[in-house]
């Protein structure tokens, strides 16, 4: 498996939407300004997890994105594979490599170390890493309210005005100064 800081990356962005969906779905925005990632970036690792059903989007004022399952079913290793793509989990070369290099007499080692790696990473959940961060006393702020979005008819305020609303009011008002 490799680790990358794409994979850093993505698994803090996974740690604060799980953190954050309880107030609805979490804006890149949010989690770029909280952890100074690029909101490009993100944009670009949130598509890959979406399209491993790791998050839902949801679109328009107030969208954002959640998890696509529980945090307790998505480990580490689904979040890393799948922002590093296919190969992820597999430590080998390409089939052929090894004839052109030939044997690697520590390829048995480090196969078995990828293996150590990835049950490990299998067995962290994100309901762990968020349960971690809330014991070390993560404060969760409330998030600021949505923007009226363009459709949304603005409310007229309440007009009291202190003219005569008609030609006789007027006139009556006219007399009363005198």
């Amino acid at each position: 498996m490799r680790l990358s800081t794409k994979g850093r990356f993505a698994v803090t962005a996974m740690i604060e939407v799980a953190l954050y969906q309880r107030q609805g779905p979490v804006p890149l925005s949010d989690i770029a300004a909280r952890q100074q990632i690029s909101l490009s970036y993100l944009e670009q690792m949130f598509s890959k997890l979406r399209q491993h059903g790791l998050v839902e989007s949801t679109r328009g004022p107030g969208g954002g994105y959640s998890l696509g399952e529980s945090a307790a079913s998505i480990t580490v290793a689904d979040i890393i594979r799948a922002v590093d793509g296919k190969r992820a989990g597999d430590g080998r070369g390409q089939p052929g490599d090894q004839e052109v290099l030939g044997k690697d007499m520590t390829q048995d080692l480090w196969d078995a170390l990828n293996s150590r790696i990835v049950d490990y990473m299998q067995s962290i959940t994100l309901q762990k890493l968020v349960s971690d961060q809330q014991a070390k006393g993560v404060a969760i702020e409330e998030r600021r309210p949505v923007k009226p979005g363009v459709f949304k008819k603005p409310q007229p305020e309440a007009l009291h005005a202190k003219a005569p609303n008609s030609v006789f009011a007027l006139g009556q008002s006219l007399l009363a100064r005198g």
